[in-house]
């Protein structure tokens, strides 16, 4: 077992994932923090509902999705991965998977003299939901906008050829605040979210139990004369984002943020929407090596076929 933290801990260094396995933690892809749009904001998406992306960061926010939504993205990982991951939401429901795997790594044994390269794998699949007051027309009207969720996330991972797997859950509530104004500068879109994650559960090898790290994160987003939104989460595991979308015409979004997780990374990016087509881009710096991240989204609440067809005809000989 020894050997076996020994190599995973040198191996996810490398990688990028995190500082290395502690004891009788399991280190695994849910330690990265996923998606695009939100990781070019600092990865703030406690309190954010924004399509798919929403089941990695608060499943509660899932009860405030207009439609129907699917994401899919790629990351060259420090420059020593593969990531990818899709996810599909509708009002309510999302299901989710995040694959990662490396090859190539440099393998030590318990005495730090090195071995064989060795590859690691790890693959997580989600089911989240969320709910609010609204959805069930036999309650009486609420005084507070707000909404609960969970997240079953089951997890496996491979590495020399040691193979493990388990699962764990979530829950997150989110509540909305009611419009205001500081002087002449309008604030909209506020929202207080709260996530407890890994509430038990974890990851089995062979005859040995590993947890997966609890948290409680708590998030805070607003949004400043219509077209800047602010969010910032708090991680009592020892972590924080931060991060700022502008949006100068409904179509642009302009993303840059701060992570702070061991190390503090900047975070930049941009979003492009046609006809409820979104293309993301995310750059992430670390000491490893810079990560990009590339995706797609297709927002069908927001999709205009007859839109996108005339644009191309204009575009096209």
């Amino acid at each position: 077992m020894k050997r076996r933290l020994s190599i995973l801990g040198v191996a996810l260094l490398v990688a990028g994932l995190g500082l290395g396995a502690t004891g009788e933690e399991a280190v695994t892809v849910l330690d990265i923090a996923p998606g695009v749009a939100q990781i070019g904001a600092g990865g703030a998406g406690i309190a954010v509902v924004n399509g798919a992306e929403t089941v990695y960061y608060n499943p509660a926010g899932l009860a405030g999705l207009p439609g129907i939504s699917f994401s899919s993205f790629y990351a060259s990982h420090m420059g020593v991965a593969n990531y990818t991951a899709f996810s599909l939401a509708l009002r309510g429901f999302a299901v989710a998977a995040e694959l990662y795997s490396s090859g190539g790594i440099d393998g030590y044994d318990a005495a730090g003299n090195p071995t064989a390269d060795i590859a690691y794998s790890s693959t997580a699949y989600m089911f989240g939901f969320g709910v609010d007051p609204t959805m069930f027309p036999f309650l009486p009207q609420m005084p507070l906008s707000f909404s609960i969720g969970g997240l079953l996330k089951g997890v496996s991972s491979k590495i020399a050829g040691i193979s493990g797997s388990g699962f764990a859950f979530d829950l997150g509530f989110r509540m909305d605040i009611p419009p205001l104004s500081l002087g002449p500068v309008a604030i909209s879109d506020a929202a207080l979210g709260l996530t407890l994650g890994n509430l038990f559960g974890g990851v089995s090898y062979d005859a040995t139990q590993e947890t997966l790290p609890m948290d409680i994160g708590l998030g805070l987003t607003a949004r400043f004369l219509g077209s800047v939104t602010v969010a910032a989460d708090i991680h009592l595991a020892g972590s924080a984002n931060f991060g700022i979308t502008y949006e100068p015409v409904p179509a642009l979004a302009l993303r840059l943020g701060v992570l702070s997780k061991g190390e503090m990374s900047i975070t930049a990016g941009v979003g492009l929407n046609v006809q409820g087509f979104l293309i993301d881009y995310a750059f992430v710096s670390h000491a490893v090596g810079p990560t990009h991240r590339i995706g797609l989204t297709l927002d069908f609440s927001a999709l205009d076929l007859s839109a996108f067809g005339s644009m191309l005809r204009r575009i096209l000989p």
